[in-house]
């Protein structure tokens, strides 16, 4: 069987694990005080193109969320996000576990814009309770989103200069950076980013890596005592070496842009596909989750052979299934989904 279920259900790429491999009995201090960590840091500031950021690495998505909001905001502050956030939908009430609400907006695709962002705040203020209401203190976005879709330059421009306005922080999950970054449909560099969010990441567990997200914290917004607040939360790696040696070699020779670039490529010839076999796409996808419509009776033509992930049921006889590429996705791969078309 093949999987095109999500970006992370294969291990490491290749060079990941003879990194780990060649370095495996050096003695290396511990909690990414080691050479890689530190070398990791320095080439991830050279890409963005910038020396005034502050790195730090974690292990996962979930944990990334909580630790990056719940170290950043007050303790009545909750933090704004669409409705299909990430952070809304699936991560069990992580967010909220930490003492601070996910407040939702009307998504657009996956996407919030600024002027309902503005307006809300411009509400929320003027409402003369609000002391008595959980405050808003940040923005979370992702991008690319759930739906794959990608904020434009101009778009993100918007929303920081809402969040400048209302006193927000700008928060960008970058868990599927990496293929945004490639998407033949961006207009958005690592540097605009770096620009216009007080804090993001750029994702290595869906991108190439065993695990592992570096954060990236801009305009001097990194929280006091952030390593301590990491240890709180049981969140401090002893053997941090494993996040700095994999995130030192995907931006060794530009390894996690190309393999993020063979991920799109991937994807476009799938979505080729699909359209050769007149299947309707639930959502124009520029990055590497699509997103197809297809007759419940149709599924059968992957049993056995191709593994997907359900998205949602349009109607009785309809089901919205996803289907994802990665850097791992073989142009074998491909064929077998084009031959189960065939039927």
């Amino acid at each position: 069987m093949v999987s095109f279920a999500s970006d992370y259900t294969t291990g490491a790429h290749p060079e990941i694990l003879k990194r780990l491999g060649e370095t495996n009995l050096e003695p290396l201090p511990g909690y990414g005080e080691d050479v890689y960590c530190q070398s990791a840091k320095e080439k991830i500031k050279k890409v963005i193109g910038r020396d005034d950021v502050d790195v730090e690495f974690l292990v996962g998505g979930t944990q990334t969320n909580a630790l990056i909001i719940s170290s950043m905001l007050q303790s009545y502050e909750g933090v704004i996000a669409a409705e299909t956030g990430h952070i809304n939908v699936h991560e069990s009430g992580a967010v909220e576990y930490t003492g601070h609400k996910v407040i939702t907006l009307s998504e657009h695709d996956g996407k919030i814009k600024a002027k309902e962002l503005d307006a809300y705040m411009e509400a929320f203020y003027n409402d003369e309770s609000y002391e008595h209401m959980v405050i808003p203190g940040m923005v979370y976005i992702s991008h690319p989103t759930e739906y794959g879709t990608l904020y434009k330059n101009e778009e993100l421009k918007a929303l920081s200069e809402v969040c400048k306005k209302h006193g927000l922080l700008l928060f960008m999950d970058g868990a599927r950076l990496g293929y945004g970054l490639m998407s033949k449909g961006t207009d958005v560099t690592l540097n605009d980013i770096a620009n216009y969010c007080d804090v993001f990441y750029i994702g290595g567990t869906k991108v190439g890596a065993l695990c592992g997200e570096a954060v990236v914290f801009t305009k001097g917004k990194k929280p006091k005592h952030f390593v301590t607040h990491i240890k709180q939360h049981g969140a401090l790696l002893a053997k941090g070496r494993l996040l700095g040696i994999q995130f030192d070699t995907l931006f060794t020779e530009d390894l996690y842009f190309e393999i993020s670039r063979h991920a799109m490529e991937m994807a476009e010839r799938l979505k080729e596909t699909f359209l050769r076999y007149g299947l309707e796409f639930f959502i124009d996808s520029p990055t590497n989750q699509q997103f197809v419509i297809v007759e419940n009776e149709m599924l059968k033509l992957f049993e056995d052979k191709v593994v997907y992930t359900v998205w949602s049921k349009p109607d009785k006889e309809h089901t919205v299934v996803r289907f994802v590429t990665s850097w791992s996705t073989t142009e074998e791969d491909l064929a077998v989904l084009e031959n189960c078309l065939k039927g």
